[in-house]
């Protein structure tokens, strides 16, 4: 093939809006871009002038379907502000949440979005014939994430239970076992679309681009709602340090900041998890880990997709544990009452698509008077351009439509969440 031209505009399949433009000509390619041109979303200024029990309702509205994580990453950021502690059994409910964010989360992006992919069709629906089953599995398991965000944090998407100190009200007990009776009736179906996803693994591209992993990272845990900054290249950093980590920078064709640490890109998610703390897996999803040949550090992207998976098994049985360490002395604990207080406080957690940023500095009343939140995807995007770099010369002499589902494939590999990105833009006016 002497000559490509390929520019999808509006990648599908993904959240947001996002572009490949590849050009190659005698079997070099000239350009290749992965091009974002969403509108900024503008939170951080939205936030500012308000007081610290509104910045998790309106930053939760970052993302429709990460907005679990958003309102935990706030909350952090908000206690770690004004000095504000909160009890073991909170501890253990926010983490709950997370997992079944978690889980929502990726058995939609497996389920729906990359699921066609692997079967070769151009959508969800083609299989709603073909393997009924599997489909219903698929909302089978995204039902039983749904109601168990809705037990633990009030409703799934812009969660009302957790504010700054804990929860507004304790689930009850009658909840918490319910939920555990739903995952524990989960697990065979999991099985089954794990097993159903490993038949069709070989149409993951095989491809590898060393480079750097970063996500949270604990010794006691695999991490998703506390711990350090982990990298694979350097080692662990206080959340203090993050904006030294994450290095904000500027492209011309990108609406959305990209990022670098140590090397020219990294890459936030699930593989970087899983990568930095697969030693803290439950036993049932390192089984699903070994069968897919997932092993640490693995650096194909594409493999980002068996590592949700992984996760979705690991956050059923976590979930189960931590349910019934909650119920060895559960208390209906009383909703906390906070004195406001001026200070600066980071939080940080680890939602589906990656490590989540918020900064927020209040004033003496509690008042927000600068905020900053870096996005997963907003950290993905200079690796996914990196990877398009190395992974586009493979391609050629491929048809030109084969050539587009791979790149396609990278991208929805990464599960962009690509509007929530464009999070921030400075406007700097010369009169």
């Amino acid at each position: 093939m002497k000559e490509v031209n390929i520019h999808v505009e509006h990648l599908t399949r993904v959240e947001g809006h996002g572009n490949i433009i590849l050009n190659a000509r005698n079997g070099k390619v000239e350009k290749v871009m992965w091009e974002v041109s969403e509108a900024p979303r503008l939170f951080e200024a939205f936030v500012r002038g308000k007081p610290y029990h509104q910045l998790a309702r309106i930053t939760s509205r970052i993302c429709g379907i990460c907005s679990i994580g958003h309102t935990l990453a706030s909350l952090k950021a908000t206690e770690a502000a004004m000095g504000i502690e909160i009890s073991a059994q909170s501890q253990l409910l926010r983490r709950l949440a997370i997992h079944g964010e978690n889980m929502q989360s990726h058995i939609l992006h497996l389920g729906y979005l990359v699921s066609p992919d692997l079967f070769g069709v151009g959508s969800v629906i083609p299989l709603v014939k073909t393997h009924p089953d599997a489909v219903l599995s698929i909302v089978k398991l995204h039902r039983v994430a749904n109601e168990y965000s809705d037990a633990i944090c009030g409703r799934t998407t812009h969660p009302t239970n957790l504010v700054p100190g804990g929860l507004h009200k304790s689930p009850s007990p009658v909840k918490l076992r319910k939920c555990r009776e739903m995952l524990l009736d989960s697990v065979d179906t999991a099985n089954a679309v794990a097993e159903l996803l490993l038949d069709n693994a070989g149409a993951l591209p095989d491809f590898s681009r060393e480079t750097e992993f970063i996500a949270l990272t604990s010794e006691e845990e695999y991490a998703l709602y506390d711990g350090l900054i982990g990298s694979t290249d350097a080692g662990t950093y206080p959340a203090e340090a993050y904006e030294s980590v994450v290095n904000e920078f500027v492209v011309p064709h990108s609406t959305a900041k990209y990022c670098k640490n140590k090397r020219e890109s990294f890459m936030v998610g699930a593989l970087a998890r899983f990568n930095l703390n697969h030693k803290h897996l439950s036993p049932m999803a390192a089984k699903w880990a070994e069968r897919f040949g997932l092993k640490a550090v693995c650096h194909n992207p594409f493999m980002n997709n068996v590592a949700q998976l992984v996760e979705f098994v690991h956050s059923i049985e976590d979930s189960i544990a931590i349910i019934d360490r909650l119920l060895e002395d559960y208390k209906d604990e009383p909703r906390p009452r906070i004195t406001p207080k001026a200070g600066r406080g980071i939080g940080i957690v680890d939602v589906p698509r990656g490590i989540l940023f918020h900064d927020y500095t209040y004033d003496e009343n509690g008042i927000c008077v600068k905020a900053n939140c870096v996005i997963p995807t907003n950290q993905n995007h200079n690796n996914i351009q990196h990877d398009f770099e190395a992974f586009a010369p493979t391609l050629l002499g491929r048809p030109e439509k084969e050539i587009e589902l791979n790149l396609e494939m990278l991208v929805r590999a990464y599960d962009p969440c690509i509007s929530c990105s464009t999070h921030f833009l400075k406007v700097e006016w010369k009169r």
